[in-house]
């Protein structure tokens, strides 16, 4: 596509970085942004910049926080020995949305994925069996995708616990 400016061009090039934005999406939104306040772009600028650089991972769950501890593990009403094992933050934020869920979790950060060069190392599966060890735990629910990945890491992180029961 021709684009009447370079910088118009370089923007649109950075929003199609984004998951399921297009060309035409792209522009859409860097031509919207043009009509904008001055004031409003800055906003959004200082906010993205502010969330990559202040964004914490819980120390207890690996759940995105604004503190050490995110607002599930730090919650006395939770049920702690209750751990929902889920493959990244999407999978808490939709759980949470049911309202039904009174345990906390366990973010492993993807699945093993030989094809994608990524093994059990390589996400928070360690972390997982120090706590299964460690803390008084009554159930592991494993809240990941019926697919290859996710029964493969399912298999991996009973195999790795079963000795434990």
């Amino acid at each position: 596509m021709n684009y009447p400016s370079k910088l118009i061009e370089n923007a649109v090039v950075e929003f199609k970085k984004l998951p399921g934005i297009g060309e035409k999406t792209a522009l859409r939104l860097v031509l919207h942004l043009l009509k904008q306040d001055p004031q409003d772009i800055e906003d959004l600028s200082k906010s993205i910049l502010k969330l990559k650089n202040e964004i914490q991972y819980c120390s207890v769950c690996q759940n995105i926080s604004d503190s050490v501890l995110c607002g599930i593990c730090s919650n006395p009403a939770r049920d702690k020995s209750l751990i929902c094992v889920v493959e990244d933050v999407r999978d808490v934020m939709a759980i949470e949305n049911t309202l039904q869920f009174k345990g906390v979790y366990h973010v492993l950060g993807g699945l093993i994925s030989p094809m994608d060069g990524i093994g059990p190392n390589d996400i928070k599966i360690e972390e997982l069996v120090s706590k299964v060890n460690t803390e008084s735990i009554k159930e592991l629910i494993f809240a990941l995708s019926p697919t290859m990945e996710g029964d493969t890491t399912n298999f991996y992180i009973y195999k790795k616990i079963e000795k434990t029961e």
